[in-house]
């Protein structure tokens, strides 16, 4: 336990030494013509460096925010919160454009009878078979799930198995909200990311990397790098870009881990300010004076 302890300060100790690094020497891993570069990429895309640069980073604004000045870590929140609005809001609409290019093949495919679905600018259309843009389908409702997730959580759209939390006491409610996001999302996106990370350019590139692989051992395949994009279907015509939903896995943990962080940040700010701060410089969706009524009248039976 106390050499644990220990490896967890040391690691907290180098973390500002690990950041500069990375910072004052981009080309060492933002220099994708090398393939060392790459590889340092990879290696530390999912590295405990990287871990630790992102958790002492997470302490030194929650110290500073309850020591000096809380409005930093309200800032944090209101900043990964809009990002988290920003991007769903934007994807959202991959539903409509989904629901639009399903209506367009049903009709081209059984009234029409057309094989080919040709888009763009003649010279340069993008022609493709029927087959592919119905699998491409599938693409649209990945980008709805993965990167709407954390829209969804700040609208408060996601179902929640509710059987004691609403009669809690307001205080009671924060210190659980807290608890679950150190002890549960966070340790689970973590893993989850750790293991999309090497899936993801397991369909990128070749030699195949794994976890289990340190510094050198990716430095030495570097020699047999290549680019081997994942260009397979499930049949002859069919969406052939599947390497695009192992991107969205790691997209998706990315940020459910930040906003796990800002929902964190926000129930301790409205645990230690009291109720009057429940919901503060929360941005949500409004759907007219009716919709906000029900919305009211729902949180406040709830609480």
């Amino acid at each position: 336990m106390v050499d644990f302890i220990l490896w967890v300060l040391q690691n907290i100790v180098m973390a500002p030494y690990h950041l500069l690094m990375a910072v004052f020497n981009p080309g060492a891993w933002l220099n994708w013509s090398e393939p060392t570069s790459v590889m340092r990429f990879i290696y530390y895309g999912a590295s405990v460096e990287l871990f630790f640069v992102v958790f002492t980073t997470f302490l030194i604004l929650t110290v500073l925010g309850l020591v000096w000045k809380r409005q930093i870590l309200w800032v944090c929140v209101k900043v990964m919160e809009s990002i988290a609005n920003g991007i769903g809001r934007f994807a959202a609409w991959a539903g409509l454009l989904m629901v639009l290019q399903q209506v367009m093949i049903v009709f081209l495919q059984r009234i029409f009878r057309v094989a080919e679905i040709e888009m763009g600018p003649l010279g340069t259309a993008f022609a493709k078979d029927l087959s592919w843009w119905a699998e491409e389908l599938k693409l649209y409702n990945a980008m709805v799930v993965a990167l709407c997730v954390t829209y969804t959580f700040v609208q408060g759209g996601h179902v929640r198995v509710d059987l004691f939390y609403s009669k809690m006491k307001y205080g009671t409610k924060r210190l659980i909200d807290m608890f679950g996001c150190m002890f549960f999302m966070l340790p689970a996106v973590t893993i989850t990311y750790l293991y999309a990370w090497f899936f993801m350019w397991r369909h990128l590139m070749t030699p195949a990397v794994t976890a289990n692989g340190n510094l050198d051992l990716m430095l030495r395949q570097s020699r047999v790098f290549r680019w081997n994009v994942e260009t397979i279907g499930f049949s002859p015509n069919g969406f052939n870009a599947y390497f695009l939903f192992k991107i969205l896995i790691v997209a998706f943990c990315v940020l459910t881990f930040m906003h796990a962080i800002a929902f964190f940040w926000r129930s301790l700010l409205e645990y230690i300010e009291g109720e009057e701060s429940d919901g503060k410089y929360l941005d949500r969706d409004g759907f007219g004076s009716e919709a906000e009524e029900i919305e009211h009248a729902i949180h406040s039976g709830s609480t």
